[in-house]
């Protein structure tokens, strides 16, 4: 078990967590959830002991092992890909090196042997001899084929590098699990192997993401960051949501309820007070009013967003045409004769391992690069709208303020009416003032959105519009494309998002068209199981 005692947390003024009690109980499965900037990864630091709090303290139970996922996808690159899993082993790791060391010496003495028979001992209770085996094994469930587990990590694709990492926090059974953002750059594969692992582990996992599918699928508890608190509830994503969601609605009710009576005695009051006949009533009524409770509702650090994309133009039934189009990506080839046409209604999410194709794809359909071979044509109704993966060319104009950055792809140049489409996008009164240049990665994104609402396209091309995002807003993306009325092509890593808005499923293999049917997300992966 893992808890904390009265935790607390300030930077520079800003207080993250205030006195947090919380415990975490093993067999279950914990979500860690708040808005962006509320404390998230602040917190696995402070659980791992990375960082320690400006009060409190925390408490793990005697003899129990902590394993955290690793962010940094340098750090072992002088190491081979299997040591680099041994690794999340310290123990077992550390006696496997004592052991080496005391066996290579040309002098061994009697006291090495008796050394050497005491790590022997622990190597086995640590389940040493199947530890290589073990760790092989995990690399390739999750796709690290196994020429390249005795590689150096530097010697291996950053694809592979994140399940490298994945595999060292979860080699060797440990005690307490801490996953941050977990399923990043993971293929299908490995994120159905990494469900099912969490699904089946006794112990404690905490773990934060931002892939709803994922949380409702492996977390039996949600922990929620608000208010500088940390509240455990029973249940997965959705029903948390749900839960928030009524409690909320149920104390603005009784709020309004009370402050609905407050001015019916208030008026009763100030109409009868100088009547004499009326006056008992009416101090009676001062009474009721004293007694009056509003709920205190405190502010939220969550806030939603609105997407809304309204079409300027109808949309014919020709959409697109991609003929044979080749292209490579940093002196590779990632596109080889891609083709396939594009109807009225089709919502495409564009799926494979590898995301440079994709996004090539993409890049190439929105007109910011050129195939090398082949073409494509987009009919004459169509109006396009392009969310890049990488924005930054949009922020480095300089600009004064968001106001301003807004302005120039606005035909309505009228401060009030950018400043409601930024306000949708949660930059209200002072927010809409900020520099460009110092926006954060999630805060870039509503701003981009913002865009694509102003222009009126029917044709939007995404390429993971939900990265950096929050779950309120990742919600709120999702609900926008959905009621959106003219074409997407798109990718995602999300599950929910692709299941709840493409009917289209086009997978890209090595370059080339593998699978294109008019499908939802979860029959294509029905489809592939099958296949396999």
């Amino acid at each position: 078990m893992i808890s904390t005692s009265n935790v607390s947390l300030s930077f520079g003024g800003r207080k993250l967590f205030e006195d947090v009690n919380v415990k975490f109980t093993p067999g279950n499965c914990y979500g860690l959830i708040g808005a962006n900037g509320a404390g998230k990864s602040t917190f696995f630091k402070i659980l791992s002991k990375e960082l320690s709090p400006n009060t409190g303290e925390i408490m793990i139970s005697p003899n129990m092992r902590l394993s955290a996922l690793k962010q940094d996808h340098y750090a072992y690159d002088a190491f081979s890909v299997l040591t680099t899993v041994l690794m999340g082993n310290d123990k077992l790791y550390r006696v496997m090196q004592e052991k080496d060391q005391i066996y290579a010496k040309p002098d061994f003495s009697e006291a090495d042997g008796i050394r050497a028979s005491e790590l022997e001992m622990q190597f086995a209770e640590l389940n040493g001899w199947e530890a290589e085996s073990e760790a092989g094994k995990m690399l390739a469930d999750l796709g690290v084929p196994e020429e390249n587990h005795s590689k150096l990590m530097s010697e291996i694709t950053g694809g592979d590098k994140v399940k490298v990492l994945l595999a060292q926090a979860l080699f060797g059974k440990p005690d307490i699990l801490l996953l941050d953002e977990p399923t990043n750059h993971l293929d299908i594969y490995a994120i159905k192997w990494l469900e099912d692992f969490l699904l089946n582990f006794e112990n404690t996992v905490i773990v934060i993401s931002h892939d709803r599918y994922f949380l409702n699928k492996v977390c039996t508890h949600m922990a929620d960051i608000d208010y500088s608190k940390i509240t455990t509830y029973t249940g997965n994503y959705d029903f948390w949501r749900q839960a928030s969601e009524l409690s909320q609605r149920l104390l603005t009710d009784q709020n309004k309820k009370s402050a609905d009576k407050a001015e019916e005695l208030k008026a009763f009051i100030a109409r009868f007070s100088a009547n004499a006949s009326k006056s008992r009533q009416a101090s009676s009524r001062q009474k009721q009013l004293e007694k009056l409770t509003f709920n205190d509702m405190p502010a939220s650090s969550r806030r939603q967003p609105f997407v809304g994309f309204d079409i300027k133009r109808e949309i014919g039934n020709d959409v697109l045409t991609v003929d044979k189009v080749s292209a490579s990506a940093k002196g590779e080839p990632v596109l080889k004769n891609v083709s396939f046409t594009v109807r009225k209604g089709d919502k495409i999410a564009l799926v494979g391992k590898s995301d440079l194709a994709k996004t090539t794809l993409l890049d190439i359909l929105a007109g910011e690069a050129k195939p090398e071979t082949g073409s494509f044509t987009w009919g004459i109704t169509t109006s396009l709208n392009y969310f890049p993966t990488d924005n930054s060319k949009y922020f480095s104009g300089g600009e004064d303020s968001l106001v301003d950055w807004l302005r120039q792809y606005s035909t309505e140049k009228d401060e009030s009416f950018l400043r409601g489409f930024l306000g949708k996008m949660l930059f209200s009164g002072n927010e809409a003032l900020k520099k460009p240049s110092v926006l954060s990665g999630g805060e870039r994104v509503r701003c981009m959105f913002s865009k694509m609402m102003l222009s009126g396209a029917n044709v939007l091309l995404l390429d993971g519009p939900t990265s950096h995002l929050d779950l309120e807003s990742i919600s709120a993306v999702n609900e926008g494309v959905k009621r959106f009325k003219g074409n997407v092509i798109f990718t995602s890593h999300d599950h929910e998002f692709m299941q709840t808005t493409a009917n289209r499923i086009i997978e890209i293999e090595n370059g080339v068209v593998v699978y294109d049917n008019h499908i939802t997300y979860d029959e294509y992966l029905e489809a592939k199981r099958k296949s396999h």
